[in-house]
């Protein structure tokens, strides 16, 4: 049977009364878990490329960041934003109006999705707290990644709201090693602002009495970072609800030329982003993040530890020296849930069906609904190339197949 993204079972059990609390929540999230469990059994879907529900809607909400994070394929060493200005980024975004009635309409056509948000730095974009006010008024949980500098500005409506989810980037243990990850321009701690920041949704949240956002550490194991994968869960086990470690997205040379070729064969047109994912590194000693995902899995099966999910959760010396060296290998994930259960939409209004590469683009928002574009016949297209030549060589390393 073909693995489908999912979310450990052990976390689930530990975050389970959290979310229990609110049925509203917890019917969502069990929907899209429930299909993902599923898909492998059910197919690929409808021969036409139809999907039924949207479970997920996926919002890069804004291009502009004030980091610039070395592994980042949008604005690190290889980023495919570098040569784009940011005055004119900020211009093409799409306002909080529409993205409210985007909402309003996505419910009136049956779906209840899960609003995640990203960017760039979602925080850095004027309207992000009236959206996650307005989804949880229309009982859509909504999550949001940022990278945690500004946390403070929005406790408040995180924890009134309430959203659901708040995950923040933390890529080391001290100042030093996530400072040197996640570079500020300006020279700013910003480690140091995520711990205060932390601080003050815990305390927002406190007060609010609900239990919510759940908080999450998101970790990108690198080259700076892999010999102290234990240090940073021991010092964000009192910070966080649950710790995301992610073995890293990126791909080489060889396959982004194969995934140039393949693009084109079946779109007809030569693919761009995937080029900024491109990393060079490799990690020489598998056997010492073997040893570290070991002992944070270990630790975080103890009672009174905060879960730990592995993403990918692939478990093994060599199984670690195939993924980071062999970039053709899908460890079973060989087909994509993510385009029968999530859109995403980029800041400019572009909606596309895939999570990290978004050269194939179905429609605007700004003269469609996300209903509208859902089964539009760019959509179903996309959909039956998957199912009928199976995964492209840059899907084999995504969060959309490998992800939550």
């Amino acid at each position: 049977m073909h693995k489908t993204s999912r979310i450990a079972p052990q976390a689930v059990l530990k975050l389970f009364l959290k979310h229990a609390r609110h049925p509203w929540i917890a019917r969502r999230l069990a929907a899209l878990q429930a299909e993902k469990w599923l898909f492998g059994a059910l197919g690929p879907g409808p021969a036409d490329g139809s999907a039924k529900t949207i479970r997920q809607l996926s919002i890069r909400i804004t291009d502009v960041c004030n980091l610039r994070c070395v592994m980042c394929g949008q604005w690190g060493e290889r980023g495919f934003l570098l040569d784009k200005d940011l005055a004119a980024l900020k211009r093409e975004e799409i306002p909080p109006r529409r993205y409210a009635y985007l909402l309003d309409d996505l419910i009136a056509h049956g779906h209840w999705p899960v609003v995640y948000l990203w960017g760039g730095e979602p925080m850095l974009y004027s309207g992000t707290l009236d959206i996650i006010s307005h989804a949880a008024r229309l009982g859509l949980p909504t999550a949001i990644a940022t990278n945690g500098t500004r946390l403070p500005q929005g406790a408040e409506v995180f924890a009134r709201a309430p959203m659901y989810l708040l995950q923040v980037s933390i890529d080391g243990h001290d100042s030093a090693l996530h400072n040197a990850i996640r570079r500020s321009p300006s020279g700013a701690d910003t480690f140091a602002e995520i711990m205060n920041g932390l601080g003050a949704v815990r305390e927002a949240r406190d007060r609010a009495g609900r239990g919510l956002p759940i908080i999450a550490s998101l970790t990108t194991i690198s080259r700076e970072n892999h010999g102290h994968l234990v240090d940073i869960y021991e010092r964000l086990s009192s910070e966080v609800d649950f710790l995301v470690f992610y073995l890293s997205w990126w791909i080489d040379e060889q396959a982004a030329t194969a995934h140039d070729a393949d693009f084109e064969r079946r779109f007809g047109f030569r693919p761009e982003l995937h080029r900024g994912w491109i990393g060079g590194w490799k990690p020489e000693d598998h056997g010492l993040i073997q040893a570290q995902l070991k002992e944070i899995r270990e630790r975080s099966a103890r009672k009174g530890t905060p879960p730990a999910i592995l993403i990918p959760d692939i478990d093994g010396v060599e199984n670690l020296r195939t993924y980071y060296t062999d970039h053709s290998a899908t460890f079973g994930y060989e087909r994509c849930v993510s385009i029968r259960q999530a859109v995403e939409i980029n800041s400019n209004g572009d909606m596309s069906p895939c999570r990290d590469y978004h050269d194939y683009v179905v429609g605007n928002v700004r003269d469609h609904t996300v209903s509208e574009l859902w089964n539009s016949e760019p959509y179903r297209r996309f959909r039956q190339s998957l199912a009928r030549d199976g995964l492209m060589p840059a899907c084999a390393r995504c969060c959309g197949l490998m992800g939550y």
